[in-house]
């Protein structure tokens, strides 16, 4: 299963910082078992949310050179309040640093101005084709999917809440 915890990119300064949103509707699947009568994000979610739009970050800044941008670790986690159907979460994710394969970013996520949840994460970045050439091909395609996505992040109007 494949979650898209980013529905639009709202500021975009490459190689510093992105504030991307998501607005959480009561038609999110996983709000029927989490928790029946008592419906919020889970806090995986939120820090899956934080993971991508710290990805399209350091996509955009290398102009999508890799494939795969992906969560290593992450570090000093802390949960606020909750996000409930209705409200925006919105992501902030600041580049701290980073190297040719990792990056290390610090993240929060705010409704209003409460935070709901803060931390700092590593992300890797590599190519399928590093470690075997024979899948070049699923890099560009892939890679190609990427932009169209994030094209349509940036562009996408925000949907309105229930």
């Amino acid at each position: 299963m494949r979650f898209a915890l980013i529905d639009r990119v709202l500021e975009l300064e490459l190689g510093s910082r992105i504030v991307a949103v998501k607005n959480l509707s009561l038609a999110e699947e996983y709000l029927a078992d989490h928790f029946p009568g008592f419906p919020v994000m889970p806090g995986v979610l939120m820090l899956e949310a934080m993971t991508q739009a710290s990805a399209w970050l350091i996509r955009a800044t290398e102009d999508f050179r890799h494939s795969i941008v992906v969560l290593q670790e992450a570090r000093n986690i802390k949960y606020g309040s909750f996000v409930e159907p209705g409200q925006t979460l919105r992501i902030s994710a600041e580049i701290i640093d980073q190297d040719d394969r990792q990056t290390r970013l610090k993240t929060q996520g705010l409704v209003g101005d409460q935070s709901t949840v803060s931390a700092r994460l590593t992300l890797v970045r590599y190519n399928l084709a590093d470690t075997d050439p024979a899948k070049a091909d699923n890099d560009t395609v892939m890679i190609e999917d990427l932009k169209s996505q994030f094209a349509q992040l940036r562009r996408a109007p925000l949907a309105s809440a229930p």
